[in-house]
């Protein structure tokens, strides 16, 4: 395994250490957000730098290689990357169609003054970004089940 996992791990979980700190010592309306990204770095570094060592171990190193070796050949098949290529066309265009949709309907409960609170609009991207996901794994697995 690379070196550069572990600085990737190190890195994030100073991140994380530096931006808890800060949360912690100041008192402002972001410390939510704070807390969140804090946790989230810190949790991100440790996973990494665990992996980093559990697959460093030399009783795991053959099984390390043999996992690379299959990922290699799953990620350069020519059919599974014309259907993720495809999956993701056609995610794109129906994350296209959902935002033309979305900004009609914002636009006239924005008119009606029904959306004065912009934590609708947060929490529905936050929807829209999950459904994106969600769609082109969907549409990847379908592809796959029909070639």
């Amino acid at each position: 395994m690379k070196k550069s996992y572990l600085i990737e791990g190190v890195v994030f979980f100073v991140g994380g250490l530096t931006l808890l700190g800060v949360a912690l010592f100041t008192d402002t309306v972001l410390d939510s957000l704070l807390f969140g990204f804090a946790s989230g770095a810190v949790c991100a570094g440790l996973v990494s730098i665990c992996r980093y060592f559990y697959w460093k171990a030399p009783a795991n190193e053959d099984r390390y290689r043999n996992r690379l070796a299959k990922e290699k050949i799953e990620l350069h098949d020519e059919l599974k990357v014309k259907l993720r290529d495809r999956s993701g066309r056609y995610a794109y265009v129906l994350g296209l169609l959902t935002v033309s949709v979305s900004m009609m309907v914002f636009s006239i409960l924005g008119k009606l003054e029904i959306v004065g609170d912009s934590r609708i609009i947060v929490l529905y991207l936050g929807g829209y970004l999950v459904f994106q996901v969600v769609a082109g794994s969907a549409i990847y697995r379908h592809l796959l089940k029909k070639y």
